[in-house]
């Protein structure tokens, strides 16, 4: 019942409604959700409140016209939401054990491939690579979240896994959503290719950064860093080409931010000044470069607040790696495909993750 629920209203009011009437309601959608039926319990209410921000944010990005920014924040909602709501819908039905929530685990498993066997079918020859990529990044991270609730039922207890499911869930949710949404890509197609020559070198540089004190020091960053990385592998081996590209492109970020120097104030309007013109670069491309809009989108707002509060260090940081690095980095993956340079040494590589994608 509250896969029907949460999952059937995708679809009730797309027909005929522009691209950003379609996003408007499914905001609206979520954020009525947590009206009617607040999350008050202290183990999720945090995880509800961040739910909370993500649909005002969004909200916020899509009245400022800035679309692909607004689904970015619309599928954290969505995983956060589902992953709070689902524990909370289902713990008294496992707690006779393990066989209770494989049952459940069986319906989200089947509604999740359900999903990406449609997403799989879909035509997307004229929608932005943006749009292709941020549903593919998230039915790529339900399947791992799917898994990491099996595993940790088993190693602990049932209840234990049901968050995890329901961010699966909220994961497949908005990938059905987001391959709905009826936005018309401008100019020539982004050329879509395997990005793996890129992944690895960039896995390489992240292997030769984790060194002490700054792999003491930076932890937390290397965690996201490696978690990113394995992620747009994934996608990439599943030829979610436009995922792989968006998440490599947020490998870079991460690698970036962990010598980011401060942004002094004397750089800051120049910093503002430079992602207006890049934005406007882009809008005059005669090919689609969605991808590197919605990274601009993101820049933007981070170093400008709607509310008017002032922005982080880290969020200056971010702007700046954006502007600098990430946008080379696109330009480059837009290039054909360079060759894998072997290695006759074995090699073993250690990748660093939090369970699965946290």
């Amino acid at each position: 019942m509250f896969t029907l629920i949460m999952l059937g209203a995708l679809t009730s009011h797309a027909a005929g409604q522009d691209p950003k009437s379609q996003i408007k309601a499914e905001i609206e959608r979520l954020t009525n959700s947590l009206k009617e039926k607040p999350i008050t319990d202290p183990d999720y209410a945090p995880l509800s409140s961040t739910a909370s921000q993500a649909l005002q944010k969004a909200a916020e990005a899509l009245d400022s016209g800035n679309i692909y920014l607004s689904l970015e924040k619309l599928l954290q909602a969505e995983d956060f939401l589902l992953g709070a709501r689902f524990p909370l819908e289902k713990t008294e039905a496992v707690k006779s054990g393990l066989p209770a929530f494989e049952a459940e685990w069986k319906e989200v498993s089947q509604t999740i491939t359900g999903y990406d066997q449609e997403l799989r079918q879909k035509e997307w020859s004229t929608a932005p690579a943006a749009l292709r990529a941020l549903s593919e990044t998230a039915i790529g991270r339900a399947t791992p979240l799917l898994e990491g609730g099996y595993g940790f039922a088993v190693s602990t207890k049932p209840s234990e896994g049901l968050f995890y499911l329901g961010q699966a869930q909220g994961e497949a949710t908005f990938a059905k959503f987001a391959a709905s949404v009826r936005l018309v890509r401008n100019g020539a197609p982004f050329p879509l290719r395997s990005i793996l020559p890129e992944l690895l070198k960039l896995q390489e540089k992240t292997n030769a950064a984790f060194q002490p004190p700054r792999s003491i020091q930076l932890h937390e960053r290397f965690i996201a860093l490696n978690s990113t990385l394995k992620l747009a592998q994934e996608l990439d081996a599943q030829q979610f080409y436009a995922g792989a590209a968006y998440e490599y492109l947020e490998a870079v970020r991460h690698f970036g931010m962990l010598d980011a120097p401060v942004v002094e104030a004397a750089r800051q309007i120049p910093l503002k000044d430079g992602i207006v013109a890049a934005q406007k670069k882009l809008a005059a491309s005669k090919q689609d470069d969605s991808i590197a809009e919605l990274y601009l989108q993101r820049a933007m707002a981070q170093v400008v607040h709607t509310d008017g509060s002032t922005a982080s260090g880290d969020e200056w940081r971010s702007a700046q790696i954006i502007l600098d690095q990430v946008l080379s980095a696109y330009f480059a993956t837009k290039k054909p495909l360079s060759p894998i340079r072997q290695t006759s040494v074995k090699t073993v590589q250690i990748t660093l993750v939090r369970w699965p994608y946290t």
